[in-house]
């Protein structure tokens, strides 16, 4: 493996530098164009993404320039290295990545849509997180959630982004034809919002919002299950009271902006794209719905786990380590620019870091400091998925009984991404049916049907 020199290491002179602006033509840091980045040995680009990396965790671990400098100083390179190793041991991941099972296939075709959501596994391309471990992957960027299914359904794709809830419907062959889709990862966490028109800033009160047009990207979503659950909270049918309408994403800021829509509970960074085009304004965060809830997810089949088990661990390893780097918030000014340019989001990147660091203008003449807006913590708790069911039952996509327990375990991969996380050093909470709050109510996986019969807004169909 590459490694900067002790003298270069020391002084903190590398084009990787999180202290100085990155004067720089190609996302990866370095003073190349993309094309030249794309057409260098494959060497090379391991080695740039370590050296970026350690960069960007020795700021993470010293934030301080001054205490970092003296640190360097008193301990030299390799002392510091360790330091870094001893909260992702880069070299341990690197002696898996050549020690592990031939892969079965090593050109792979990944399908994700250009939100903030997708940083894991759009980040893992230019940094070279795909490259560490073998892999030849092709991003293909994607117009619409339904288009990611039905690629992933005729096997365009080896692996997919998705929506949380997605695999859930696939497998139980709701909206679709049938296909046993698995969460392997939780891609974010947190990371969306309720963005209403500026025409509407003096109906900040919910209950005012009879009539309105709502768009969400997709059925089978976080955002609509989110949406509904804050409409009926607040006293709006979502059937009834409103009209909720699916929109791709990068439709919707266009959509708001023709009056097509009143607002969008959506991903980023179309939220701050709004207040940026100074159109929309951000009226609630959905962490504040329920903070820690899951947005996206990587899926892989079935069948390409049983093909090819060597080359999903390899795909494994290289998601962990990318939101390993991405949940740290001194690293998300890069992750920004590595994931802004046209063949990924094609954003402002000033529009991606006020998502990804948290402090951005809320179109309503503030500006908001909230770290945790958006989140990267890849473990798929099972009880996640029971709660994505419950509203499914609530609102009538599944009907009768419901296997709650045995569809989470079935779809939600909690034992395989705990054990990848274990590898790359990161620590996580016991047990599989974690609890959380929901709008302050305290959702109990194992009492499912009971929460969905206590709602008084409820498409309930027995």
């Amino acid at each position: 493996m590459s490694k900067l020199s002790d003298a270069e290491f020391a002084t903190d002179h590398t084009p990787y530098s999180v202290d100085r602006p990155l004067l720089i033509r190609c996302s990866c840091g370095e003073d190349h164009s993309p094309a030249e980045h794309r057409s260098q040995a494959p060497g090379d680009a391991e080695a740039n993404a370590t050296n970026f990396v350690e960069a960007s965790l020795m700021k993470a671990l010293f934030p301080q320039e001054n205490v970092r400098r003296s640190f360097l100083k008193a301990v030299g390179a390799n002392t510091a290295r360790a330091a870094i190793a001893s909260v992702f041991p880069l070299s341990a991941l690197e002696t898996m990545a050549q020690t592990a099972a031939p892969l079965e296939k090593k050109d792979l075709k990944i399908g994700f849509i250009a939100i903030t959501c997708a940083a894991p596994i759009i980040m893992a391309d230019p940094l070279g997180f795909y490259k560490r471990q073998g892999l030849n992957v092709t991003l293909n960027k994607t117009a619409g959630w339904a288009l990611i299914r039905d690629k992933m359904i005729n096997k365009e794709h080896d692996a997919s982004h998705f929506l949380a809830p997605m695999p859930i419907a696939m497998t139980m062959g709701i909206g679709s034809n049938q296909a046993n889709i698995k969460v392997a990862t939780i891609q974010n966490t947190n990371g969306q919002a309720i963005t209403l028109h500026v025409k509407h800033k003096d109906k900040r009160n919910p209950k005012d919002w009879k009539g309105f047009k709502f768009a969400v990207p997709f059925e089978y979503s976080m955002h609509n299950f989110l949406l509904r659950y804050y409409l009926a909270e607040n006293g709006i049918n979502p059937d009834t009271d409103v009209q909720i309408r699916v929109t791709p994403p990068p439709e919707m800021v266009a959509n708001l902006r023709a009056g097509n829509i009143d607002g969008f509970l959506g991903p980023d960074p179309f939220n701050q794209r709004a207040v940026y085009d100074e159109v929309g304004f951000i009226h609630i965060l959905s962490k504040d719905i329920w903070d820690g809830h899951p947005c996206c997810a990587f899926g892989v089949s079935d069948e390409f786990i049983k093909q090819n088990p060597n080359t999903f661990a390899a795909l494994y390893r290289s998601l962990i380590a990318a939101a390993y780097m991405a949940k740290e918030p001194s690293n998300r000014a890069l992750i920004a620019k590595s994931i802004a340019p046209a063949a990924y989001l094609n954003q402002p990147e000033t529009v991606i870091n006020q998502v990804l660091t948290g402090k951005y203008a809320d179109g309503l003449g503030g500006v908001k400091n909230v770290p945790d807006r958006a989140n990267f913590e890849p473990v798929p708790w099972h009880s996640m998925a029971v709660w994505i069911l419950t509203q499914m039952k609530r609102w009538g996509y599944v009907k009768g009984e419901v296997n709650y327990k045995e569809i989470a375990e079935k779809v939600f991969m909690i034992t395989d991404a705990k054990k990848y996380m274990a590898e790359s050093g990161w620590q996580t909470e016991t047990g599989n049916y974690k609890r959380f709050k929901v709008m302050g109510r305290e959702f109990d996986p194992m009492k499912a049907d009971e929460y969905v019969k206590s709602f008084k807004i409820n498409k309930l169909a027995v």
